[in-house]
């Protein structure tokens, strides 16, 4: 493991699979009465996050509790960011105070990189969303509930999403998750598929290790997994689809496109979900989506992730003394 991770193109077939067998280890903890490793005692790290979130920051101050790490929750609203500060200045107070990571969460791509090779702060730094760049932990995630659902808890010990086939659906011209899974995926030996309208689709995607398609109803036969994306208004300044009915009809997944599915096949959603027009209700709420599912195996990915950047060398040892 390399001391940062700003990219999922960072990490190697390697370091994925140690994290997602070290999170099989730290979701035993969500099964304890008392859900606490004394692992990060002592440490302190910042949730840094200039952009809302839900999930996401939610997510990783419960794993960094978990650990037993002092927390600082920093929201760009109501700081000295709004009055001007620059990330310098706020990285350089952070440092004075000695915080051992950074989770950050930033508008501007490239922010997170900027500041792991700054020299501004001595941290271990961790990208939690960057633009439209990168979001390696949710790529982290989605791989752990893939190789959970398909291969099972135990059975996907030490094993990658080699033959698994994955697709991708919906903006991502504006998806930092969409470029993050198909980074980890395909190091994972997994086959991504992109299905969008042309509109959305990147300028240089072709260079992508991925394959894509305009047409969802093709893929969906092939699929053991498919991952519905938001359509990110707030990021878009023209129009890119003629009207949601329009794009929902083309792009959506509902009951009857589920279907199309193969049987053992799960149903993916980063969040949040906009019901009705990429999802239906009855796909969100049926037994093959994982959205929830997503959300808890997000603490223990970011457990194993903050535990094998600043843990030690120790083993992560959960289990429960014998009677």
């Amino acid at each position: 493991m390399q001391r940062h991770l700003i990219s999922a193109a960072d990490l190697t077939r390697d370091d994925a699979v140690l994290i997602l067998d070290t999170a099989e280890e730290m979701a035993r903890v969500a099964d304890r009465p008392i859900k606490k490793l004394p692992t990060l005692r002592g440490r302190t790290i910042v949730n840094l996050f200039f952009e809302d979130s839900t999930r996401t920051r939610i997510s990783f101050e419960a794993a960094e509790k978990r650990l037993s790490a002092d927390v600082i929750n920093f929201t760009a609203k109501g700081s000295s960011v709004s009055k001007g500060e620059s990330l310098k200045d706020t990285a350089q107070t952070l440092e004075a105070m000695g915080v051992d990571a950074v989770v950050i969460r930033h508008g501007a791509s490239g922010a997170p990189y900027r500041l792991a090779n700054s020299g501004w702060i001595d941290a271990a730094v961790i990208n939690a969303g960057d633009g439209t760049h990168q979001h390696p932990t949710q790529a982290l995630l989605d791989a752990f509930t893939v190789r959970r659902r398909l291969l099972g808890r135990d059975a996907g010990l030490g094993q990658d999403l080699s033959g698994k086939r994955i697709t991708i659906v919906g903006d991502v011209l504006h998806s930092r998750v969409a470029r993050s899974n198909v980074d980890l995926l395909h190091t994972l030996g997994a086959e991504v598929t992109l299905v969008a309208p042309p509109t959305l689709v990147p300028v240089g995607v072709d260079t992508w290790p991925c394959t894509v398609s305009y047409d969802l109803d093709s893929a969906l036969p092939k699929s053991d997994a498919v991952m519905m994306l938001r359509v990110q208004r707030e990021r878009m300044n023209a129009a890119f689809f003629p009207t949601e009915r329009e794009y929902s009809r083309r792009y959506g997944l509902d009951g009857d496109r589920m279907a199309r599915l193969p049987e053992h096949a799960i149903v993916m959603h980063p969040g949040p979900m906009v019901r009705g027009m990429e999802i239906t209700a009855e796909v969100a709420d049926s037994d093959r989506c994982t959205a929830v599912e997503q959300v808890a195996n997000g603490v223990s990915i970011r457990m194993a992730v903050l535990y094998l950047l600043l843990g030690g060398n120790e083993p992560a040892q959960t289990r429960t003394e014998e009677k």
